[in-house]
């Protein structure tokens, strides 16, 4: 506070031209006036010579500019280089007495010992410019600050009140002329229905009891735990779920699966999202003896996370961890790159790296855990993994456990003797642990803050609590919506159910709303969306009915030449394109039409392939993916992920050919349909278990003709399972 205080006493003499030192003490007016008259017969001369060629005139190295005053105390990539008043507090005395490197001057002799004195004097009377070193320069603008400017980016203003009332009145009024395809038929919705909320089509059954009112199929769909299930998938790859510590010895976490089962849950109950977030962020700290608040942590430890380190990375890898815990919090909730302000400000986005880790600091005791719970639900122990003979806690009889984030934890060190659990966050130059500059007290992000709202925020643990608070406080900020980012949180949520039902988002960058990410192409219908949410509660089960209600959602994806030329990338939304199912989905797709799936619930997972549960259930391991799934652009759980790509490769093909599960699956529904009759029969019944529909004419004669030439009908089957129409949502 003392050196930002002197720094903007300097500014204010500089521009207005009032005394020197006007606003300080009485001494250090006076040594600032001698200070100046040192600055202009000795420092300047020096620093024109000796520095500024390096450091402010032809170029900037190590981001430290000593053309103005500003900038020398703002300092460079090591941090504070100049103390007011103190020199001996000041690193640039130290580097011209070569006392610690990098030594300088780095190109010429060493300063003479009456010219480093000079200097010393100087800076001891409070380091003062009478102008800057290079005519006109002016300082660089403090990048720490936040500008009502910057706050005029989209993403980072309030919610609009948007007037229109409706997703296709909102839609229609940026249609230049256009209008929607005509609705889809009854058939066609229903299976998209089904394949949307559920990721697997209807049964020739449902499919008839459905085509008279669909509302009440989307009604009945999103009551069924296949809904959980469907839908956690999606938030599994934003969270970069995995069951692996990742790196080198990727040990399995065996109990990491009751994140994925809290997901599942919350989303069947329709917990408000801002509830689903908060308990994520700060679960043990909100319900400490439920369960399933505790599982929610898991968000934050789902993390890669080296088990094997030496003493000398600890404190990085520590970094490591927490950076990991705030990028994906950042990106998945808040879709802000704001993890890439932890070595140099924000290139792009006004995110200081003192906001990243005044952020960063939320998680400074937080680290991963196991719990025990009784099958009643009891929870009976903490358990953390420590250093020395007793890795672990004897376990409970009849006990599940529980991976969770809590706090005080030391963190697991091999190879070591000893290493400390750090209860400080520092600012970092550089990222670099060995570069501190101050402690990071809590914060946020200053252009989604309304200042003076800290305290609203603010959570404090009660007395004899095993957790801070911070991370309670860091929830409370994230969903605030008049006063926080909680209306970029409604955003970016609603963007993400926008994306998974109609193949691109509003934003189609989901997880990056700032200036490299794109812009949305319907801003008003976006604020409306993030408004309904809030004002219904943060339910995201009534947000599905909207968008599966309108016009937009329902229409047929018919070709139109001329839509398709005003509008390649649909933007618009005037038009329905087809679109491919996730891996998850098209598997799950074969074991259903198969008969073959096992719709067991909840649960560890497996990584056997020949397991007839749906994929939500494969062990995600991160060196050992399943490969069907990667096959179809299942993505790597390292970061978080916003979409996934839609490839078309030889191993997709192959995978169908010839893999012992699909000639399984094959055989399977070549059982449901064989007792339909004579061939004509069975190619319908297969039609209608795996599209929904008839088989034309040619369709059946050509199954006809298949069987009757000498093709087994699972293989007629097989071929079915290979045909686009199974794997695509029209």
């Amino acid at each position: 506070m003392q050196r930002m205080c002197l720094m903007v006493s300097g500014l204010v003499w500089i521009s207005a031209g009032a005394g020197i030192g006007a606003g300080l003490p009485a001494d250090h007016a006076q040594r600032m006036e001698r200070g100046l008259k040192a600055f202009d017969e000795h420092i300047a001369p020096l620093f024109k010579e000796q520095c500024l060629g390096c450091h402010g005139g032809e170029k900037v190295k190590s981001d430290f500019d000593l053309a103005t005053r500003e900038d020398l105390l703002r300092g460079g990539s090591h941090g504070s280089v100049v103390t007011p008043f103190e020199a001996g507090k000041s690193l640039l005395v130290e580097l011209i007495e070569h006392s610690k490197e990098p030594m300088m001057p780095d190109d010429k002799p060493k300063l003479a010992v009456e010219v480093i004195a000079k200097v010393r004097a100087w800076i001891d009377d409070g380091a003062p410019y009478s102008a800057p070193l290079v005519v006109g320069k002016k300082p660089k603008r403090d990048a720490s600050l936040v500008t009502d400017e910057d706050r005029q980016w989209w993403a980072f203003k309030p919610l609009q009140k948007v007037a229109g009332g409706s997703i296709d009145a909102l839609l229609l009024k940026q249609a230049k002329g256009m209008v929607f395809n005509a609705p889809a038929d009854a058939a066609t919705l229903v299976r998209r229905v089904y394949l949307d909320l559920t990721g697997m089509p209807p049964t020739p059954e449902e499919l008839k009891a459905g085509m008279g009112d669909v509302s009440a199929v989307v009604e009945r769909l999103l009551e069924s735990p296949r809904y959980g299930e469907r839908w956690a998938r999606h938030w599994l790859d934003v969270a970069r779920y995995a069951e692996s510590t990742g790196f080198e010895q990727d040990y399995d976490r065996p109990h990491a699966f009751h994140f994925r089962d809290f997901v599942i849950q919350a989303l069947n109950m329709d917990m408000p999202y801002d509830q689903f977030v908060k308990w994520q962020l700060a679960g043990d700290e909100y319900e400490p003896t439920n369960p399933l608040a505790l599982a929610a942590t898991g968000f934050l430890g789902a993390g890669v996370f080296p088990s094997q380190i030496t003493e000398n990375e600890v404190e990085r890898t520590r970094y490591d961890a927490m950076d990991d815990m705030l990028s994906t919090t950042s990106s998945a909730m808040l879709g802000l790159t704001v993890g890439c302000a932890r070595c140099h400000d924000h290139k792009f986005d006004p995110f200081p790296t003192k906001d990243y880790y005044r952020m960063l600091s939320t998680f400074t005791t937080t680290t991963r855990s196991n719990v025990d719970i009784h099958p009643d639900g009891k929870i009976t122990s903490a358990i953390t993994t420590k250093k020395g003979k007793d890795k672990d806690t004897p376990p409970i009889p009849g006990a599940t456990r529980m991976m969770i984030c809590g706090e005080g934890y030391e963190p697991i060190v091999m190879h070591t003797q000893g290493g400390p659990f750090f209860d400080k966050t520092y600012v970092l130059n550089r990222g670099n642990p060995d570069l501190k500059d101050g402690e990071a007290a809590q914060g946020f992000l200053q252009v989604l803050s309304k200042p003076g709202s800290e305290a609203k925020w603010e959570w404090k643990a009660p007395e004899g609590a095993k957790s801070s608070g911070r991370r309670r406080t860091l929830s409370n900020w994230i969903t605030d919506v008049d006063s926080g980012a909680g209306a970029l949180l409604a955003r970016v949520m609603v963007n993400r159910l926008w994306q998974h039902h109609f193949g691109t988002g509003l934003v189609p960058t989901t997880n990056d709303f700032g200036k490299t990410g794109a812009l949305p192409t319907q801003p008003e219908l976006l604020d409306w969306l993030a408004g309904q949410l809030i004002a219904k509660g943060w339910k995201l089960k009534p947000m599905h009915r909207l968008i599966m209600a309108s016009r937009a959602y329902q229409q047929s994806s018919a070709r139109d030449a001329v839509k398709e030329k005003a509008d390649p990338n649909n933007g618009l939304f005037m038009r329905r394109v087809p679109q491919r199912l996730e891996a998850e989905a098209i598997r799950d797709t074969m074991l259903a039409v198969s008969g073959m799936l096992d719709e067991t619930m909840y649960g560890p997972g497996t990584k056997d392939e020949n397991s007839r549960r749906r994929s939500l259930y494969f062990t995600v391991k991160r060196s050992q993916l399943i490969g069907s799934m990667v096959a179809f652009d299942a993505p790597e759980p390292l970061v978080s992920q916003g979409e996934r790509p839609t490839t078309t490769v030889a191993p997709q093909a192959l995978l169908l050919m010839n893999s012992p599960q699909a000639l399984a699956w094959a055989e399977g529904l070549a059982k449901r349909v064989a007792g339909a009759g004579e061939v004509e029969k069975q190619v319908a019944a297969a039609y209608a278990i795996c599209f929904s529909r008839e088989p034309s004419g040619d369709e059946v004669a050509a199954g006809r003709d298949f069987v009757s030439q000498g093709g087994t009908l699972a293989e007629y089957c097989q071929v079915l399972l290979g045909l686009n129409e199974l794997v695509y949502v029209n």
